[in-house]
């Protein structure tokens, strides 16, 4: 078997217990087939002695299910998803060991009676396919299936007879389709864990699930959800909501008998006033509130000390509540498109934030208190009014990205020249300024690899730039350069030049547009060429 394996084109991984061939990956096209079919019945390819677990032949173009894996009856995984396939063949059957199969992303019409015959199934991905519904409920037939994938197939009806029969069911998708409503039989599910509804067009809440108290995450994404029923308080096991862009104006109080509620994401609703959340739902640690219109958040809210992660994008807040330093679990705060115009100072209280955005506020300036955040590491304020660099961002010792572009706001017409104290500075985003000038002191930030000056008034770059070793992406387009420095191309590690929208003389237009080999070789050849002017004549 090793020797069949080793002269099998494609990507590959075997994994060898005794006689057992764990995990195959193989691109399976026409030679491989080929070369099964010739050892199909030699001793290489003996069932018996090799068997073969886990096969990839996802993205091959395939029309029909390669008749030779057929001969692979212990196949556990298959995976063929992202072809062309258009009929399930009878010889399905053959897997009588298959324990997961992706078929999603095919073009497959309906489903053989003998697909149903696949006892040992237990995951079953037909996603995106333009499926008869119809022979939906041969499936019913695989009572051992845990995982059931049906996204985007133009579902307007759940079959009743999958409800009642698949017992084992732990997920269920069912996102992208066009159902309004689940069929009662749904609480024969009794051990269904997450159900995926995203995207159809529910106006009502599938009330029925709420007697599946087994359920761990409910998705309702992006349908037209006008409230939620009390009953929701009767999923104790929740612990994923995600009802994000529906029209929701009231969250029910009954939500906080969701004891083990951990991500509520409630994002792009109608609520004007913050849910009734209260310090009993000890495991949240994810809230999503962008795009509501809030205004303000009462003071219960720093009761919620499990938060780590807090989305309050675009939601018109222009305070904080005091005591809001209390919430010292929180790691992730967006406070991004509001009305702030002064820095909050009850965020230089949180002793655990990482990553801050205020972009798109009215901030002109910022508190020296923000030196306290000392494991702030992303930091984004563009799009504000600030009418020079705010120079306390420089006491920001563990800030390894920062973003000041002005998109918005006011434009910076230059950056300090101590900006070498952002140490650990990995990514600066100073786009669509007014810098006509980089600080020569730029070489000093050693761990940058990062640096977007693009849409600004830039005439040269400092010759220092080529000192940053570690550079990776270096973006200029759209700038007034004409030169770039001679040693750029010292700049090994850079993956990313962008200078389009300059008006290059040195490389010119037409050699930067070939990119960044191009623009080495030519710098190159231009030291080169210097070198060889200065040589002195040796007199004999």
């Amino acid at each position: 078997m090793s020797e069949l394996i080793e002269c099998l084109p494609g990507r590959m991984l075997n994994v060898r217990f005794s006689n057992t061939v764990t995990s195959v990956f193989l691109d399976i096209n026409e030679q491989i087939l080929e070369t099964v079919q010739e050892n199909q019945e030699s001793e290489l390819f003996n069932p018996v002695k090799y068997r073969v677990l886990f096969m990839d032949s996802a993205e091959q173009k395939h029309t029909e299910i390669p008749v030779s894996i057929f001969d692979l009856e212990d196949l556990e995984e298959l995976h063929l998803e992202k072809n062309h396939i258009e009929v399930i063949p009878k010889e399905i059957c053959h897997f009588h060991n298959i324990k997961v199969l992706y078929l999603n992303n095919n073009n497959i019409l309906n489903i053989c009676e003998e697909l149903g015959e696949l006892k040992n199934l237990q995951n079953l991905d037909l996603s995106n396919n333009p499926l008869n519904c119809n022979s939906l409920e041969t499936i019913s037939k695989i009572h051992q299936l845990r995982e059931l994938r049906l996204y985007n197939i133009s579902l307007g009806e759940f079959p009743v007879e999958l409800c009642k029969r698949l017992y084992h069911l732990q997920l269920l998708g069912l996102s992208n389709n066009k159902l309004k409503s689940l069929p009662p039989e749904i609480t024969n599910l009794l051990h269904l864990k997450e159900i995926y509804l995203q995207h159809n067009d529910f106006t009502l809440f599938p009330i029925q699930i709420c007697a599946l108290r087994e359920l761990e995450v409910v998705d309702l994404e992006k349908n037209k959800l006008t409230s939620l029923p009390i009953e929701i308080g009767s999923l104790f096991n929740l612990v994923k909501l995600f009802i994000s862009f529906n029209k929701l104006s009231s969250i029910p109080k009954t939500l906080c008998q969701c004891k083990k509620l951990a991500v509520l994401d409630l994002t792009g609703n109608h609520l004007q006033k913050l849910p009734h959340l209260t310090s009993e739902m000890k495991e949240l640690s994810e809230l999503g509130l962008s795009y509501n219109d809030l205004k303000k958040l009462p003071s219960r809210i720093c009761n919620l000390h499990s938060l780590a992660v807090l989305y309050l994008k675009h939601t018109g807040l222009s305070m904080l509540p005091a005591g809001f330093a209390e919430l010292d679990s929180l790691q992730t705060l967006d406070l991004s498109q509001n009305c702030f115009t002064e820095f909050p100072h009850e965020i230089c209280g949180l002793k655990n934030i990482q990553i801050l955005s205020m972009d798109d506020n009215l901030l002109s300036t910022i508190t020296p208190d923000v030196r306290f955040l000392k494991t702030l590491t992303y930091f984004g304020i563009s799009g504000n009014r600030f009418p020079t660099f705010p120079e306390e961002v420089l006491q920001l010792e563990s800030l390894e990205t920062l973003y000041i572009g002005q998109d918005n706001g006011l434009c910076l017409s230059s950056l300090p020249d101590n900006i070498f104290m952002l140490k650990n500075l990995k990514e600066l985003y100073i786009e669509n300024n007014n810098l006509e000038f980089l600080p020569s002191t730029l070489n000093f930030l050693h761990n940058l690899k990062v640096l977007d000056c693009h849409n600004n008034n830039l005439k040269m770059l400092p010759d220092t730039i080529c000192q940053l070793h570690g550079l990776q992406k270096l973006l200029l387009q759209s700038n007034h350069l004409t030169s770039l420095p001679d040693n750029l191309d010292m700049l090994h590690k850079l993956d990313l030049l962008s200078l389009n929208g300059n008006p290059m003389l040195e490389p010119p237009v037409d050699v930067c547009s070939l990119g960044k080999s191009a623009v080495w070789e030519y710098l190159q050849d231009k030291r080169r060429k210097h070198a060889s002017a200065t040589k002195v004549p040796i007199m004999l």
